[in-house]
């Protein structure tokens, strides 16, 4: 039977997928292999996976139902596929803050699998910080103080009329009138596969904690922003084309660099509906 090889990488979160075709359905005994890899990393990694629209989407249903982004740019004839681009003539990249997707949903996205394209020939890489280590790396008194706590998110001030992010995007972004999501979640959750705890808030789409106002949340969301980025909770990706990054929305950041103006970076993401976090 065969088995995957499972090897670190660089830094403190994820693991790469060795010994896998994923142009091919991954059988069940595989799957469950690969499925076990993600929960308890939340983050995991392909290498040379130049896989078509059909079989990305064949992947991604292994995993769940598909959330069809209302925000992104699609690939053309391909609903399920939001493209993550940036063009040599275009500044602003997506997503270049530490951020976790779809956390301003009720119920927020069980993650992401990224598929790198385009890559240029410098640069592009992706930073992942784990949520599992940022907690576990909180004091005793912190974790006390924030297992209290629900926080805030909105993606209003991202994907909404008027928004720096939206005007800027340059039709890779759109549809600002959808940007209508607010959501209350506990600071500290459960993760609902790995039972493990995790720090959920996050500097794009976390406005502040429920029952107080901005200027209060802000020295304490900063700290947590500030020790979830530290060194040993991250680890740096370098992309290249074929290259594959599923991370865990309930147990992750990530945050594209951007630092290859002049050059075009095209990315196909697919994201897949997750379930309420307690």
């Amino acid at each position: 039977m065969n088995k995957i090889n499972i090897q670190p990488v660089p830094g403190n979160v994820g693991v790469e997928i060795q010994g896998v075709d994923l142009t091919k359905k991954v059988p069940d005994s595989l799957f469950n292999e690969i499925r076990d890899a993600f929960i308890e990393n939340g983050l995991i990694f392909f290498r040379d996976q130049n896989l078509t629209p059909e079989e990305h989407i064949r992947f991604a249903e292994q995993w769940g139902k598909i959330n069809i982004n209302r925000f992104f740019a699609k690939v053309d004839g391909y609903e399920q596929i939001a493209e993550v681009r940036k063009e040599p003539d275009q500044k602003g990249n997506i997503g270049g803050e530490w951020h976790t997707d779809h956390s301003y949903d009720q119920i927020p996205a069980l993650g992401s699998i990224l598929l790198a394209k385009e890559i240029p020939s410098n640069g592009g890489d992706t930073l992942f910080a784990s949520m599992y280590k940022a907690y576990e790396g909180l004091s005793n008194g912190m974790k006390v103080t924030l297992e209290s706590l629900n926080a805030i998110h909105s993606s209003r001030h991202i994907f909404g009329e008027g928004s720096d992010y939206s005007k800027s995007s340059k039709g890779r972004i759109g549809n600002p009138q959808l940007a209508i999501q607010d959501a209350i979640h506990p600071v500290i959750i459960t993760h609902p596969e790995s039972k493990k705890k995790a720090l959920y808030v996050n500097r794009a789409f976390t406005l502040r904690f429920e029952g107080w106002t901005d200027e209060e949340s802000k020295p304490l969301l900063n700290y947590l922003y500030d020790h979830a980025a530290n060194e040993e909770n991250t680890t740096r990706f370098q992309w290249s084309p074929g290259s594959i990054a599923f991370w865990d929305n309930r147990a992750t950041w990530h945050n594209a660099l951007n630092d290859y103006h002049g050059e075009r970076r095209l990315m196909h993401r697919i994201t897949i509906e997750g379930s309420a976090l307690v």
